[in-house]
């Protein structure tokens, strides 16, 4: 019977999302701005941390101008779904035209030395954008993620972003991954600006003028598989194209000195720094 419920519920919620996204974009971002009145107006969901953040973040900011943040990030936050939705069935030559890479044959560098790449990068702007990336690369790309715990929204979010051709796989199963001689080099996606389990001195540090815990996962990661680590700066050009800039950090995480999550934190502020609204300000990333 829960087989059922789950084959029933999955096929429902995936068909009105289809239907969804057939629709020409422009409507789903009209969808999108009533959403936006809802959520910022109406429900007000989560509107007192979004403040708190900013305002802890900006504390040399006027509450006119956090405001004016707030309101823009809604906006975004709202088109972010927009978009995602557009994605289960948007061609390629669309999504071309909405996503823009630049710097990627310094990934395809890497991976001609034998190389696999860890690319770390923050929830800025609307980052499964990245789904793109194996329509540019002639290597496998995996998305690292964890699994939800709905089974039906995590179903949905694996057959969104594999679409393009990006493998997802388990957090808990990258690491044997990465150590397996027998894989060939490919490229690692990393969301790693979320709030570790455990804060302590090893992984603690100054963010966006707040003590922040960072999970050290990357770093620890590439220095143990000799991976290249890069950076990816996700800006806004206009409303639903978004610019992808590749910054290397290392080329060899074994033998470079440089201190790889330090790096990361300074390329993500700046990335913030730039474009204030484009962050996730909703979760609660100083929880602990």
């Amino acid at each position: 019977m829960k087989r059922f419920i789950y084959f029933l519920g999955y096929h429902l919620v995936y068909g009105s999302l289809f239907i969804l996204s057939i629709l020409p974009l422009n409507l789903l971002y009209l969808f999108s701005d009533i959403a936006f009145f809802l959520v910022y107006y109406v429900f007000r969901y989560r509107r007192d941390i979004v403040i708190q953040n900013l305002s802890r973040a900006f504390p040399e900011k006027k509450y006119p101008e956090i405001h004016c943040i707030s309101k823009k990030f809604y906006h975004l936050f709202t088109d972010y779904f927009a978009e995602m939705g557009k994605m289960l069935t948007a061609s390629v030559p669309l999504m071309q035209k909405r996503v823009r890479f630049r710097g990627t044959h310094i990934i395809e560098d890497y991976i001609r030395e034998g190389k696999s790449v860890i690319v770390s990068l923050g929830h800025c702007g609307n980052w499964e954008m990245l789904n793109m990336l194996p329509m540019l690369l002639n290597s496998g790309v995996y998305a690292v993620y964890k699994p939800l715990r709905n089974k039906i929204s995590d179903r949905l979010m694996l057959r969104l972003r594999s679409r393009f051709g990006i493998k997802p796989i388990p957090s808990g199963a990258v690491v044997r991954h990465l150590l397996n001689k027998e894989n060939p080099p490919a490229v690692y996606l990393f969301l790693a600006d979320q709030c570790p389990e455990k804060i302590n001195e090893h992984n603690k540090y100054t963010f966006l003028n707040q003590e922040t815990g960072v999970y050290m996962g990357v770093e620890k990661l590439a220095k143990a598989t000799a991976s290249a680590v890069v950076f990816f700066r996700i800006t806004l050009e206009t409303r639903g194209c978004y610019q992808i800039d590749c910054i290397p950090v290392c080329r060899n995480a074994q033998t470079d000195t440089i201190h790889i999550t330090s790096v990361y934190l300074r390329l993500l502020e700046e990335n913030i720094k730039k474009e204030p609204h484009s962050w996730l300000w909703t979760h609660k990333r100083w929880k602990r």
